[in-house]
């Protein structure tokens, strides 16, 4: 893994290309944005004259994670833009834990929006996409037509952080299993076929401590290659962006997580007139139906479509079923 630097002398790593080959659904084209000396990865799929949307992913997935949406909206004509957070994806990988933080994430984006010239967009968000792209709608609300909010959140004075948000971020401090375990016993591909209901958590812990196989079908391992392939071949160091996104929660690391600007960005949004679309999973013990709620209610215009049985990564196991809902509210 050859460390590089940027002309500020910011150390990093690049993955290599081939790890993205021949992923399944994933054949879009790299395009590269520089930020701060660095590339920052996005997908520009679909018509540039059709109606635009913007996509985010939060941890520790990359724009791989929004593919089935991205494909069912550019069959609908649409252009999709979906870029990876510096750290993950084909994204450079800084490997300094401490150059990371949600301000810095929000003002790459902020970039790309700008470098992008996006007009009357559709910002579609979950996990810390919520934090990272709502900021952007907040700063820039003339560039968005309408938002799309998927099982995440704005911290609040007032936002009560479920257990299993809590035990989140306790796996990922030192000494906690995921801090230890990836990616020399655990990759991160191998993590998501749990999160994904791809295997249980005993078949997780037996990876871990034996080192024992993941018991997953053909499909599901080509799926979880996919959420691996950022950090084929890179080290503890490589993975250092994954690791802060869970250390960065505001009521562990309010400076790192942008707590302040995160309130800020939740009152102003409750002036949000444009139209506003919440699709949840109703599974999800992290960002729940309880939440999803209670969030939408503050908009008279708001719409709320809950998908059954759908956990935190909707994206993965119900993306086609998220751009089909989003579609139909648009006709309706």
């Amino acid at each position: 893994m050859e460390i590089m630097r940027t002309a500020d002398g910011v150390p990093f790593v690049r993955t290599q290309d081939s790890a993205f080959a021949d992923l399944p659904d994933y054949a879009f084209a790299p395009n590269y944005l520089s930020f701060e000396g660095l590339r920052l990865h996005y997908i520009d799929a679909g018509p540039r004259n059709g109606p635009t949307a913007l996509l985010m992913h939060g941890m520790p997935t990359w724009s791989y994670l929004n593919r089935h949406i991205i494909g069912s909206l550019v069959d609908a004509g649409w252009r999709c833009v979906a870029a990876d957070h510096i750290g993950f994806g084909r994204s450079d990988k800084v490997v300094d834990e401490a150059w990371y933080s949600i301000a810095r994430h929000t003002r790459a984006h902020r970039a790309l929006v700008e470098a992008l010239d996006l007009n009357g967009a559709t910002l579609f968000c979950q996990d810390w996409g919520g934090p990272i792209g709502l900021a952007q709608a907040v700063a820039m609300p003339e560039r968005f037509s309408r938002l799309v909010i998927m099982n995440t959140w704005l911290h609040h004075a007032d936002f009560i952080y479920t257990p299993a948000i809590r035990n989140w971020n306790q796996l990922w401090q030192p000494g906690g299993m995921l801090a230890q375990a990836i990616p020399d016993r655990l990759k991160i591909g191998e993590f998501m076929s749990l999160a994904l209901g791809f295997c249980p958590p005993a078949a997780l812990m037996a990876r871990v401590v034996a080192g024992t196989p993941m018991p997953v079908d053909a499909a599901q391992a080509a799926v979880c290659r996919g959420y691996s392939a950022p950090f084929e071949g890179l080290d503890r160091d490589g993975h250092a962006g994954a690791r802060r996104f869970p250390l960065s929660l505001p009521f562990d690391n309010p400076a790192g997580g942008d707590a302040e600007a995160q309130a800020q960005n939740f009152e102003a949004l409750k002036a949000w007139a444009k139209p506003i679309h919440f699709i949840w999973g109703d599974a999800d013990d992290v960002f729940t139906e309880t939440w999803a709620r209670a969030w939408a209610a503050l908009y008279p215009q708001a719409t709320l479509d809950l998908i059954a049985g759908a956990r935190h990564f909707l994206q993965e196991t119900h993306g086609r079923d998220v751009a089909r809902m989003f579609l139909s509210r648009l006709r309706g």
